[in-house]
């Protein structure tokens, strides 16, 4: 294992970004640490205040300083929300550590496929179940790399039954060989015509996949949230999404982000 830190570093929490809904194969390992993988490489990191440290099996300064997004200053998008919409003050200083990880497009497609009508703990196991069946081993980790689309496109139905994914088996295998044979999509209309992807999940993949920060994926904390602090119908996703559109332009995705984590994180307490 190798050691990166980055020093001072300001507007992170490593339990706001990883529990923010945004990704599925980090989870808690003692007091302020967390371990997980991304990419090829496992790792378990850790922020002290001050000082993010990264003990990873692989991967270098640059790609851990781009995972985390660093370079990205989210004091001024917190400024920027809040000068525009007053009403989500909250929302970004209870959430003020949360940072739009930059993750592989394949991956999210597959984890935002498997997020379908489930909880957080069965995404976690589904995934996990899917990377250790068709995931290359990482080097000096037990853990594994997440499958490649070759590997996915090839899977049994049987098998994916096997890891209770249910009906979502053949919308995995349908994705890998669609992104095989036509690449990474680069669009929202692009997404929507693969097997299995709704609007919702479209759009989370563009908001943690491709890094449309003007995406906002709207689910049923969303709506709830949107119904609160604005009146809207609870059916009214199309509207919700356009006044997100107009009211917070291309910080709309890191509004959903602040207020799906302020209003979810709640109402466990």
């Amino acid at each position: 294992m190798q050691k990166i830190i980055f020093r001072d570093m300001r507007d992170l929490d490593l339990t706001h970004i990883f529990e923010c809904g945004q990704c599925f194969r980090w989870v808690p390992d003692g007091e302020g640490t967390y371990t997980g993988a991304a990419g090829s490489f496992a790792a378990r990191v850790r922020f002290d205040g001050s000082d993010l440290t990264v003990e990873t099996t692989g991967g270098d300064e640059a790609f851990w300083r781009h995972y985390f997004d660093l370079d990205t200053d989210y004091g001024s998008i917190k400024r920027r929300l809040t000068e525009s919409e007053p009403l989500i003050r909250p929302a970004t200083e209870y959430g003020h550590g949360i940072r739009i990880l930059n993750q592989d497009p394949f991956e999210m497609i597959i984890s935002f496929i498997i997020s379908q009508n489930n909880n957080i703990p069965r995404i976690r196991k589904n995934i996990e179940s899917l990377c250790g069946k068709y995931g290359e081993p990482i080097e000096g980790s037990d853990r594994h790399a997440f499958p490649s689309p070759e590997a996915l496109a090839g899977a049994d139905e049987e098998d994916l039954a096997a890891m209770r994914l249910g009906y979502r088996g053949p919308y995995i295998i349908a994705a890998a060989q669609k992104y095989l044979e036509c690449g990474c999509p680069g669009c929202r209309e692009e997404l929507l015509s693969y097997y299995g992807i709704g609007p919702k999940v479209a759009n989370c993949i563009m908001l943690f996949g491709l890094r449309d920060t003007a995406a906002f994926p709207v689910d049923t904390w969303v709506k709830q949230i949107m119904n609160d602090m604005y009146g809207f119908d609870m059916k009214d996703a199309k509207g919700m999404q356009a006044f997100a559109a107009e009211k917070y332009g291309d910080l709309a995705g890191y509004a959903q982000q602040y207020l799906f984590y302020y209003y979810r994180d709640r109402s466990r307490k």
